[in-house]
């Protein structure tokens, strides 16, 4: 690699002191999670790894020196783990640079903002080295709902002059190639009748016309695609995902795959609904396998403008005696029950375990903004809460028969009224084989949409500052 072709470059030495720099570091897994988002590369270890690092932008890829380990099969694998369609990541390269240094190379596609961090063992993970793979450019989601509205209402497209001109020549020409008769005027017949066998090549005008650009809307449906709408936004927040898996229930069952199939079912029914005239779209903080932050679920509400946010769970409890849905709000204070408490740290540790950079600019700042919840917006979501909470208790059972509160992080959206809906609690095999169940999803969903339909026919949405 020529010092010329680095047009960014640095060397970041992560910060590990000398007894935790690994020596012949065992691997323990390698993992790729692609999304559009961001893609990251996972090393998992049984003792820390050192790296030292440097950007190339030109083409963009990701040099990394791995210290205190020899390459390896497991190693080697990242090579074709590594999808066609990954969106950020064109390739991995690995090789022995040095003795005890593995040189890792990860072309990219597009321009990069890599994060590389380290994570000490949590949960079922040891040490964790992970690779960030962040677009430069991010793409703004709210532009998105907009051209996807735009979409679904554009009419087709008007014929042109030009081909209605070459229509009516067509016309023309198969007149023209009638038998003889066609074109010729016989003699009256007495009495001045007409006669029936009088033929013209003349034209009739289309039952149709294109009509004149106006104010009308039927006559202009072209103008009617561009009026803009209220879209209602609902953010959708399937928790965990990626790293993290969630809740297991006993039959191996993942929290995060069941949620985001509720979530994926629930977002076809709300984009094919409407509020007072309004459409409804969906918005989903994430609508794969990947791992999203606590706090940028929240940014990522609010960033679309969204109405509201319905974050979905299927959790699991010290017991499996545990069963029933339950809805949750913030809380400001006290947790509503010791149950709510333990619930929402639970919820609250999915960070340490899907694994974030603490060292990221303005965590501080961003963490600062989700303490700003009003009292109003704690009480909207205990309406949204008891709309949803009747409805999904109408297919199934109820952990509890109100809406609880709790200092769950991801409803900290200061302007959006937030819930977080526990369908059932994964680790009830009775519950967990329900969750299972495509029929008990779906109704899941359409229980949800029902409360989320219920709590604007007596709260309609306000304005926005964005007319989308």
């Amino acid at each position: 690699m020529k010092r010329r072709d680095f047009v960014q470059g640095s060397t970041l030495a992560l910060l590990l002191g000398a007894q935790q720099i690994a020596r012949g570091a065992s691997i323990v897994a390698v993992r790729v999670w692609p999304a559009p988002e961001y893609s990251r590369v996972t090393i998992e270890s049984d003792t820390a790894l050192a790296v030292k690092q440097t950007f190339v932008a030109n083409p963009p890829r990701l040099a990394v020196d791995i210290e205190g380990i020899d390459l390896n099969p497991a190693l080697r694998e990242l090579v074709g783990r590594v999808q066609a369609d990954d969106p950020n990541i064109a390739g991995i390269r690995v090789g022995q640079n040095a003795p005890g240094i593995v040189r890792m190379v990860i072309d990219l596609k597009r321009a990069a903002k890599p994060q590389v961090f380290t994570l000490a063992p949590v949960a079922a993970y040891q040490h964790r080295l992970v690779f960030d793979l962040y677009p430069a450019q991010e793409e703004d989601p709210l532009e998105a709902l907009i051209t996807e509205r735009l979409a679904d209402r554009t009419p087709a497209p008007l014929p042109s002059e030009a081909a209605e001109a070459d229509a009516l020549e067509a016309l023309i020409a198969k007149q023209q190639t009638k038998p003889a008769i066609t074109g010729i005027a016989r003699a009256p017949v007495p009495g001045g009748a007409p006669n029936k066998d009088v033929a013209s090549n003349s034209i009739a005008p289309p039952a149709h016309p294109p009509s004149a650009s106006g104010p009308n809307d039927v006559n202009n449906p072209a103008a009617a695609a561009q009026r803009t709408d209220r879209l209602i936004i609902i953010a959708l927040d399937p928790g965990h995902g990626g790293e993290d898996p969630g809740a297991i229930g006993p039959g191996g069952t993942r929290e995060k795959d069941v949620v985001l199939q509720v979530a994926h079912l629930l977002r076809e029914r709300i984009n094919a609904t409407t509020v007072n005239g309004n459409p409804m779209r969906a918005f989903m903080t994430r609508d794969a396998d990947f791992f999203v932050p606590l706090q940028v679920r929240v940014q990522k509400a609010r960033r679309v403008q969204a109405d509201l946010f319905v974050s979905i769970h299927a959790d699991a409890f010290l017991t499996p005696a545990a069963r029933g849905a339950s809805v949750f709000a913030l809380s400001h204070g006290a947790a509503s029950s010791s149950a709510a408490r333990w619930m929402a740290n639970k919820e609250n540790a999915a960070d340490m375990v899907g694994g974030i950079n603490v060292l990221a600019k303005d965590s501080q700042v961003q963490s600062a903004m989700l303490d700003m919840s009003t009292t109003a917006q704690i009480n909207d979501s205990l309406k949204l809460g008891s709309a949803v909470l009747g409805e999904v208790g109408r297919v199934g059972r109820l952990h509890k028969g109100s809406v609880e509160q709790a200092g769950f992080a991801v409803l900290k959206a200061p302007d959006i009224p937030s819930v977080l809906v526990e369908t059932a609690f994964i680790s009830n095999p009775e519950e967990e084989s329900k969750l299972k169940s495509s029929d008990y999803r779906e109704q899941l969903a359409d229980a949800i949409l029902r409360g989320i339909r219920s709590y604007f026919a007596k709260n309609p949405p306000l304005a926005r500052n964005r007319s989308v």
